[in-house]
């Protein structure tokens, strides 16, 4: 057979799939699958989430009027098919790259993108809040609202939150449940395919229509029972009695991969005319047509550079361990000596370092799911029982769990440890997360200890201390990437708390750095130097409770004193100058400059680069201090401003 004429160089937009042919959208998909493959290889990025939803979004798109109809990607990692059908395939080789497209689908990009989404199982709130705006509106009565939701998302609570509401309002919705590890899933074929196409076609539900109406003129016993019947039968049939009693009804569950089953039962989902809410499950395979990642789905969920032919990916030079390793190999060495501690995951058991714990103590590792709030609670309830629990979680993420640590930790001063993974900026993954929060939302907290480690020496010492705190909660922040190379102990040992050190010792200007800045402190203090100004550099350790003994010596020995972090305004720096009007530090003598980052949102880029646009290098400390002693103008603080 002579090969295809490639297709996917017509499409621009989703509007010119929309002439395609059933096996023409079939090719389509098999470039699109090629193309994200190559792109990927190129870019780093999540993969097998991408490469599950080919044709699924290649299906959608023909059917459904994007950007009109509203299409919203959960999580987003599964977007990148779905920016290059939407105009942006010229610019896919910029995927999270400086200046690039995002990671994530994000509002500002692409019209086709309604709703930014970056941390999971928000899809179908925000859609529900889309169709009742166009009900309210009554302007655009045939729009349809289309939310992709991942099974991983399932396990958020807010998802089953949305389609409580959703399921008892009349605002039509369509949900489709990509079922990519089959978890929920009946066999799929063509018994299947046929089910749904028949319950999902305008007849049957015509049929179904006329049938209640019937039953309205029975008795109401009789009324409901034969609601439930009808329920029950397609359920048995279908699985999908759980969403049926949330109130959507329920259509599959079909190949995702089969465009022949994808395509009728979306077209009659869009022409169906009912009011409420719909659920597809469609059954995917994550990392499908692309053999390495088929073979090996968790491996290539989220990958750096690779090798097409062969799948290798690529390896970055021999380096010192990453934080997160040190974190995982300093909490194995606690847990070895007290068998009350134990670890908890909210669905990231490799990105925080708990895998290798889990190996080592399985009975002692819980991981709960995409589900932080739950997380906190249940490692609450854990530590009035005696137990010491960690909770490690990205700081971004345990946004997500705010009132749990306000209320079932904070107030009942119970011994949870919290381990913030990716604290600070994040380099490819963007602002959406970034952890750059935590010391403003944690820091307002009554007597909760907050530890940020300078090296990964540091956090063994911390995560040892995080240990014996038994009477409050505490919390460590540390970075994505590599340690310094320190030689490490076998076990941390625990600080004083509340007590930072001098590393070094001068008395024109002081730095207090809290974090991984003390290492660009540290060059900035040797430029300085160089300038004839003798510095100070300290770490602080602590967030809080604060060193203020440490505070009130470097307020009193030096004409400038500097606080550096790697978080927005409000947080350490604030902490500090409030201590000091407090207590006169502010009322002549000492300058003091915070410098944190600024407010704005800082974009994906490398780390240094996102360091360079925060101002947080050492060239920007040295020019905050020149600036402060009116030596010369500087553009530190104009970067800031």
């Amino acid at each position: 057979m002579p090969p295809h004429t490639p297709l996917l160089d017509r499409v621009r937009f989703p509007a010119d799939l929309r002439n395609f042919s059933g096996e023409q959208l079939a090719q389509v998909a098999e470039e699109l699958r090629a193309e994200v493959v190559d792109t990927v290889s190129v870019t780093g990025g999540h993969l097998g989430a991408a490469l599950g939803v080919i044709e699924l979004t290649v299906a959608i798109h023909a059917i459904f009027e994007t950007p009109r109809d509203r299409l919203i990607w959960d999580v987003g990692h599964q977007a990148y098919p779905h920016k290059i059908l939407t105009g942006r395939r010229d610019r896919i080789r910029t995927l999270r790259q400086p200046g690039g497209l995002s990671g994530f689908t994000r509002r500002s990009e692409s019209e086709y993108d309604p709703f930014g989404a970056a941390h999971s199982s928000t899809s179908i709130s925000a859609g529900l809040g889309m169709a009742v705006a166009r009900d309210l509106k009554g302007d655009n009565d045939d729009q349809q609202v289309i939310c992709v939701i991942g099974d991983g998302a399932m396990s958020a609570g807010m998802a089953y939150e949305a389609m409580n509401n959703a399921g008892s309002m009349k605002s039509r919705l369509i949900v489709i449940l990509n079922d990519n590890d089959m978890s929920i899933a009946p066999p799929v074929g063509a018994m299947s395919a046929y089910l749904s196409r028949l319950i999902s076609s305008r007849s049957f539900l015509n049929l179904r229509d006329l049938a209640a109406k019937m039953a309205r003129r029975f008795p109401r016993s009789i009324e409901r029972t034969a609601k439930r019947a009808e329920e029950y039968a397609r359920g048995i049939f279908t699985g999908g009695t759980l969403f049926e009693e949330l109130g959507f009804y329920y259509v599959g569950p079909i190949d995702g991969h089969n465009m022949d089953h994808l395509l009728p039962v979306l077209r009659n989902l869009r022409d169906n005319e009912e009011g409420g809410p719909v659920l597809l499950h469609v059954v995917t395979q994550k990392g499908k047509g692309y053999a390495p990642a088929e073979a090996s789905a968790d491996k290539y969920h989220g990958v750096t550079r690779f090798n097409v032919i062969t799948g290798e990916l690529a390896k970055a030079p021999p380096g010192p361990p990453s934080y997160t390793k040190v974190f995982a190999n300093a909490l194995i060495a606690e847990a070895e000596a007290d068998s009350r501690v134990v670890a908890i995951t909210a669905a990231m058991p490799t990105g925080t370092g708990l895998d290798s714990f889990a190996k080592k103590f399985p009975d002692r590792t819980f991981d709960v799911g995409i589900a932080e709030q739950h997380a906190v609670t249940f490692a609450a309830g854990m530590a009035t029982e005696g137990m010491k629990p960690f909770v490690a979680i990205y700081s971004t993420f345990l946004q997500r769990a705010y009132d749990q640590v306000v209320h079932d930790v904070a107030i009942q001063h119970l011994p949870v440890r919290f381990a913030m993974d990716r604290a600070g900026m994040v380099g490819a993954d963007g602002h959406t997360h970034a952890g750059v929060y935590d010391l403003c939302f944690l820091g307002c907290l009554p007597k909760i200890v907050l530890m940020a480690p300078s090296d990964e020496v540091e956090l063994m010492h911390m995560v040892a201390t995080a240990a014996e705190i038994d009477d409050r909660p505490s919390a460590l922040r540390y970075p994505r990437g590599e340690g310094l190379g320190l030689e490490l102990p076998k076990r941390g040992t625990v600080l004083e708390i509340g007590r930072g050190r001098v590393v070094r010792e001068g008395s024109k200007v002081a730095i207090l750095a809290l974090g991984p800045r003390l290492a660009e402190a540290l060059k900035a203090a040797d430029e300085l130097a160089a300038r004839g100004l003798s510095t100070t550099v300290a770490d602080a350790r602590f967030a809080k409770p604060l060193d203020t003994a440490l505070i009130t010596q470097l307020a009193h020995h030096h004409e400038v004193l500097i606080t550096i972090e790697d978080n927005v305004s409000g947080g350490f720096g604030a902490a500090v100058m409030h201590y000091m009007a407090l207590t006169g530090l502010l009322d002549g003598g000492v300058k003091m400059r915070p410098m944190t980052i600024p407010d704005r949102l800082i974009d994906h880029n490398t780390a240094a680069g996102q360091s360079i646009e925060a101002g947080l290098t050492a060239k920007d400390i040295v020019g905050t201090a020149l600036g402060a002693l009116g030596i010369a103008a500087t553009s530190g603080a104009a970067v800031r401003a």
